[in-house]
């Protein structure tokens, strides 16, 4: 909404029922309104504009025998029609300043548009330097109301618009792709710092690692985003000790949503995802004098997983109420990297969280969510040197339990515990034993 003409700063702008879908703002006085033009900018949002009642106040005039109230400030015209408008107007002079209340179309294209309020009801008001409001609702049961300043009072909090995917606000899966596309016309940052611990053995293996992701949505249906992860690495094995840090493989993602319905307090979408992973990642492996250990199981101290490798998804989410549920499917198909890859991996991962705060939940903001992930993972065999290593599959299920906060409109907290379930490795391929991440996502 905030990209129309005549719509105020988002700040200016307050959901008073979000299972409903109605909001309130003030747009900007001196610009003339379309209901044609906020119908569609919702609907590229994705959303339908069902219905919209207006409360306008301004100068009446009859012509012909068609009556019309002027806009002081914007010189906008608004017919009035409506089977009872002659008898509701009867009683108020011509020239006068009053204020109406009714439901709000636009008729007509091109030169032939014009504004039209279907009249419920009408009086007069004293008007000295109008300006407009209206409530909008971004579902169902949707009404707009204009009123001059003092009858309407100052709005500060935050009210997500119709760029928002859904909201601006709105929390997404941790681990899990989501099929949203965050916020239309704009993007998200999202830095998260992973605390993992694995073993072998006796060999003991501790990572931190860094993943940035930037994304960019130039359409209602697509998303660009770019993937670039920073890693630290150290082992002991009771004998040796050593660490390393470098870059790990970039990855490009592009996303298309091909399916969306949205409901009341809710919406269900899927969406498929293609990245290409490029083998930028430090493939420097400790040699045999720094680990006595196989050399697939040295290479898996590095940053990579092989090289230049495409990867396949689907993601579906459905929400509704204080309840959101969804899942991905991952294929990726990896190449070697300097004779180094680990085996093509296919991942299933599913998503159930619950709005636990705030408890009366009228208005987006401040959310707590409550998150449970699962993850599924099946690799195949690895290779080093164009030769396949026994002993190199895995097949494993992990549960990732985690909180997400939305401490501010377009600012989420997360963090999430993920350990395994199952875990049948061959004997040459790392067992995680905890992965901690930290995040937050930052809406732009």
């Amino acid at each position: 909404m905030s990209r129309l003409d005549y719509a105020p700063k988002l700040k200016e702008i307050k959901v008073t029922d979000i299972k409903k879908g109605i909001a309130v703002f003030t747009p900007k006085p001196d610009k003339p309104v379309s209901f044609a033009a906020l119908k569609e900018t919702l609907k590229k949002a994705g959303y339908t504009l069902d219905s919209a009642n207006m409360r306008v106040a301004g100068k009446l005039i009859r012509e012909d025998k068609l009556w019309f109230l002027i806009d002081p400030l914007s010189g906008q015209r608004f017919a009035i029609i409506g089977t009872n408008a002659d008898q509701i107007l009867r009683g108020l002079a011509e020239d006068s300043q009053v204020e109406i209340d009714g439901e709000w179309k636009t008729i007509g294209e091109g030169t032939n548009r014009r504004e039209e309020i279907t009249l419920d009801k009408a009086k007069t008001v004293a008007l000295t330097e109008p300006v407009k409001a209206f409530n909008e609702g971004l579902d169902e049961s949707i009404s707009v109301s204009f009123v001059p300043a003092k009858y309407y009072p100052a709005e500060a909090d935050f009210v997500p618009d119709a760029k928002a995917d859904p909201l601006p606000a709105r929390p997404a899966p941790i681990r899990v792709t989501s099929p949203g596309l965050t916020v239309y016309k704009g993007g998200a940052f999202t830095p998260r710092l992973y605390f993992i611990k694995q073993h072998l053995g006796n060999l003991d293996i501790t990572r931190q690692l860094l993943d940035v992701s930037i994304s960019y949505t130039p359409s209602p249906r697509v998303q660009l985003e770019v993937e670039v992860p920073v890693s630290h690495t150290s082992f002991n094995d009771g004998a040796t000790s050593g660490s390393g840090a470098g870059l790990g493989n970039i990855t490009f993602w592009s996303k298309y949503r091909f399916f969306r319905k949205v409901k009341t307090y809710g919406d269900r979408q899927a969406a498929a995802r293609f990245g290409l992973e490029l083998p930028t990642g430090k493939d420097d492996a400790p040699t045999l004098t720094q680990l006595n250990a196989p050399a697939f199981v040295r290479q898996q101290l590095t940053p990579i997983s092989g090289g230049l490798s495409p990867h396949f998804d689907i993601a579906f989410s459905q929400a509704g109420g204080r309840i959101i549920f969804g899942g991905n499917a991952e294929g990726i198909l990896r190449s070697e990297r300097d004779g180094f890859r680990m085996g093509h991996e296919i991942r299933v991962s599913t998503d159930s969280e619950y709005v636990l705060l705030p408890r009366k939940y009228d208005a987006p903001g401040g959310e707590l969510f409550i998150i449970l992930e699962t993850t599924f993972v099946h690799r195949a065999t690895g290779r080093v040197n164009g030769l396949a290593v026994s002993g190199s599959r895995a097949t494993e299920y992990y549960l990732a339990p985690g909180l997400q906060y939305a401490a501010a409109p377009r600012f989420v907290i997360e963090g999430s515990f993920q350990f395994p379930v199952i875990r049948n490795t061959g004997p040459l391929v790392l067992r995680n034993d905890r992965n901690i991440l930290l995040g937050v996502k930052y809406l732009f």
